[in-house]
């Protein structure tokens, strides 16, 4: 069969697995349909629910402004898809074409797209993370269960990590009138994402919100009563917070264990694929029948030197997922590369951070507008002598701007004065990131691939 067959033969009675139905997997499937795709469709999830929101989970829910059971995903049409829920994926067999199921059963496929996603790690020791009080945030349960333990009154609540989830969840906490004490090993909160710079910033935001914030300390037990019920958290300078809930907020680890024997290119750090986000098998030789988006997807970036990226960002994981599905069914010719800007938002304690490219790879941060103290500011990161992000408390305005800069490798520090620049920006100064090799309690961009340098790089985003 010629290639221009197998693809009409795809279109028509082939059949297309996905293997994760959440944001990822619901926007590939949708895409495939669009785009003229009539054959098999078959989702895989291993939560019983219908792809639903993430990001609602620890704002609105926990604030009781929505329940976790209404946040399914808007759907963009009828999918005609066999749906199979409540199911884990345990393997793949790639020879055979197969993906073996946790209840037994094994579903054949021509092509597959692998958008498991991530889950949250866990307290490691596991007698304590059993005790009742201490909790995850990850999934639409994980939610309901911490929403109805807040709203019962705790005496205190210990969050350990101070990422943006973690930190979102102390600011839902403060909202709810709860004490809440966030312990964070790093120097300050976000700073594995943001910076040291940055995360003073953040540091002093929920400082005033009335948070009990301690930094470059661990949690190194939690200790509960007789009944197995949480009673306090025990760290390392030796202090001890009495409290009876914990949320453990360490990040996340990529849902790849079941590719284990598969021959794929997966490991802790995600799967790794080419911009076309076709995965790459262990040899390093790129498949044609096997897809990837989403969280767990390593994948290459013009604008950063092709270093593989893994990126837990909501619109990341909309733009590939469509890229992905576009190429399944599509002719090499008429395959498109997966360029988005990475992107993020949270909102905690009254404020809009938004950032736009890898803050994390900057060296030095320039304030541009506004000022670190009002907590309202414009921060721009420089890496190797170009402009590689930007982050903005309350001055979502800028980013636009920003993203061209970044787009277009612009210099850094920018060669030009900005509006409203205070004392505190107009010279760099060193982004305050902590050691690589050193674990913090937040968040982190997965980057791998040499550095970029080139500062001639003009970037096109890609036109349906």
């Amino acid at each position: 069969m010629s290639g221009d067959s197998f693809l009409e033969w795809m279109r028509r009675e082939g059949r297309i697995v996905i293997v994760g139905a959440s944001l990822a997997g619901l926007r590939a499937a949708e895409t495939l349909r669009e785009e003229g795709f009539t054959g098999s469709l078959t989702l895989i999830g291993d939560e019983p629910h219908e792809p639903y929101d993430r990001p609602p989970l620890s704002k609105q829910v926990l604030l009781g402004n929505a329940s976790a059971d209404h946040t399914a995903l808007p759907r963009r049409m009828e999918l005609g898809a066999h749906w199979r829920l409540g199911v884990a994926a345990t393997g793949l067999d790639i020879a055979a074409r197969r993906v073996r199921l946790a209840d037994g059963d094994q579903v054949e496929y021509d092509r597959l797209l692998i958008a498991t996603g991530v889950h949250a790690r866990p307290w490691p020791h596991e007698t304590e993370a059993d005790l009742d009080g201490v909790f995850v945030l990850r999934t639409r349960d994980d939610a309901a269960k911490l929403h109805r333990r807040l709203t019962a009154a705790p005496r205190r609540v210990v969050v350990i990590g101070a990422g943006f989830t973690g930190s979102e969840i102390a600011s839902a906490c403060r909202e709810l009138g709860l004490p809440v004490t966030v312990i964070e090993r790093a120097a300050a909160p976000l700073v594995g994402a943001l910076g040291g710079v940055v995360g003073e910033a953040a540091a002093q935001l929920q400082r005033e919100h009335g948070v009990d914030l301690r930094c470059g300390v661990m949690v190194t037990g939690l200790e509960g009563d007789s009944a197995g019920r949480l009673r306090s958290a025990h760290l390392s300078d030796g202090s001890t917070v009495d409290a009876d809930v914990a949320v453990v907020s360490l990040g996340a680890t990529r849902n790849t264990a079941w590719l284990a024997e598969s021959g794929l290119g997966a490991g802790p750090r995600g799967i790794a694929c080419d911009a076309g986000c076709r995965a790459f098998d262990v040899r390093g030789i790129v498949t044609d029948d096997i897809f990837v988006a989403g969280d767990v997807a390593r994948s290459p970036h013009a604008l950063f030197g092709y270093q593989f990226l893994s990126l837990e960002h909501w619109g990341n994981a909309v733009a590939q997922a469509e890229i992905a599905a576009h190429n399944m069914i599509s002719a090499s010719s008429d395959r498109r590369p997966h360029l988005w800007v990475p992107a993020f938002w949270s909102s905690q304690f009254g404020v809009s951070i938004k950032s736009v490219g890898v803050p994390s790879l900057g060296e030095e941060v320039l304030i541009a507008q506004g000022s670190l103290a009002e907590r309202r500011f414009t921060g721009v990161y420089g890496y190797q002598g170009r402009v590689i992000a930007a982050v903005t408390f309350d001055q979502t305005k800028w980013l636009e701007f920003y993203q061209r800069l970044i787009e277009t490798a612009a210099p850094f520090p920018p060669a030009f004065p900005t509006v409203d620049r205070r004392p505190e920006g107009l010279r760099p100064v060193p982004a305050g990131f902590p050691d690589p090799s050193l674990p913090t309690h937040g968040p982190s961009v997965t980057l791998s691939g040499y550095s970029p340098t080139d500062r001639r790089i003009t970037f096109t985003p890609a036109r349906a």
